[in-house]
């Protein structure tokens, strides 16, 4: 289920065909889900509600023809590997990976033996994996560290173009969000001609907010939707000191167009925009980490060894005053993925009978009504 399958507009933009970051040429996502048990939990045992997912930017290895990329901290209460490397060098060579908090480590060691599996040159070998985290220990077992090796095989053998799925799959699987269910969602916005006819894909893992802040469309929808009236599956966990807003979301954001690696930083900015209109961004602890890149320059040297790199290379440029289009279209894709992420997500029960709901359509689209009705009465006073 997606928003605009429930009637729900979000934004002035039009989106890609498939409405996902695979609207991007080349760009293929891909998934491994684990949910295993259920009842008390047993560290080690479960009940396991995880996973993986990946972010391929082009087809065959990343490192071969690697984008240019830039990342974005609106609150750095997470982690994702590789940054520095992105920062300083400008480049994306490596696919990027997301799971939960305690399996960062095995991913990415994974990555890095994938790749080298299915290298077939001699050169001296070295990369620095790109994997970001959200917290899933409220629904599993997070210390049982369930996700694998085999799992992130699993998600890039499974990587492909074309529609995406989304929710309570590979790494969003046991993720909530403004304390309903939350997880994977995806969006996508191409400009009109005259703006160069560009594609803005996002990719989220929401898994972030507290209840009473969620908007829809400028709705203030938290209001009607108050954890009395759907509970929250954090009211168990009160005594564990686990404040509602924490959590984390992971944005990547992909476009075709052919931008600079200071251009992708500017862009991957903006994913914050689509963050607070969906009511998220202010919480202290929620790690809140964006990555933007380009695939419209090709060729790019990587670095590495030995040293054949040309003198030069011929790159282009969309100019900074043409810009602006682009960044309502990170915002608007932003805001849609985070709102697909909710709608597909279902309703699940994790350990010891943790449950988080899922947001329905038919539940949504009231509270839509009422939130209205309640902004257009006139204030007392």
């Amino acid at each position: 289920m997606r928003a605009r399958d429930a009637g729900i507009v979000v934004g002035e933009l039009a989106p890609g065909p498939n409405d996902a970051i695979t609207d991007v040429e080349g760009v293929r996502v891909g998934h491994s889900t684990i949910v295993q048990g259920e009842g008390a939990l047993v560290v080690g045992e479960g009940p396991v509600r995880t996973g993986v997912s990946v972010v391929c930017p082009r087809e065959g290895l990343t490192r071969g023809d690697p984008v240019f990329a830039g990342p974005h901290r609106l609150n750095g209460n997470g982690e994702m590997t590789g940054l520095e490397w992105v920062r300083e060098s400008g480049l994306l060579t490596t696919p990027v990976a997301i799971t939960n908090t305690h399996s960062v480590g095995v991913v990415r060691d994974a990555l890095i033996a994938a790749e080298l599996e299915e290298r077939t040159d001699e050169d001296i070998y070295w990369c620095m994996p790109v994997v970001a985290e959200t917290f899933d220990g409220v629904l599993s077992d997070i210390n049982g560290q369930h996700v694998t090796a085999e799992h992130l095989h699993q998600a890039l053998a499974n990587a492909s173009g074309g529609p995406v799925e989304k929710g309570a799959v590979g790494g969003g699987t046991g993720m909530i969000c403004h304390e309903f269910k939350g997880g994977i969602g995806t969006a996508s916005r191409r400009l009109v001609d005259e703006d160069g006819g560009w594609t803005v894909g996002a990719f989220v893992q929401a898994n972030y907010g507290i209840r009473s802040a969620l908007r829809v469309d400028g709705a203030p929808v938290g209001r009607i939707l108050t954890t009395e009236r759907i509970p929250s599956p954090l009211a168990i966990l009160e005594s564990e000191e686990l404040p509602p807003g924490g959590g984390s979301i992971i944005v990547i954001l992909a476009t075709d167009a052919p931008l600079l690696p200071g251009q992708c930083e500017r862009l991957a900015q903006r994913a914050s925009i689509g963050l607070g209109r969906m009511g998220g961004g202010c919480d202290d602890g929620s790690g809140d980490l964006f990555l933007a890149f380009a695939t419209g320059n090709s060729g790019i040297p990587r670095s590495g060894f030995p040293l054949r790199s040309p003198t030069m290379i011929p790159l282009q440029m969309v100019p900074s005053e043409r810009m602006t289009p682009l960044f309502y279209a990170a915002a608007e894709a932003t805001e849609e993925a985070i709102l697909n992420a909710l709608l597909a997500a279902g309703t699940m029960t994790g350990r010891d009978g943790i449950t988080a709901y899922g947001l329905t359509p038919d539940l949504l689209l009231g509270a839509l009504d009422e939130a209205r009705a309640l902004c257009a009465r006139p204030k007392e006073g």
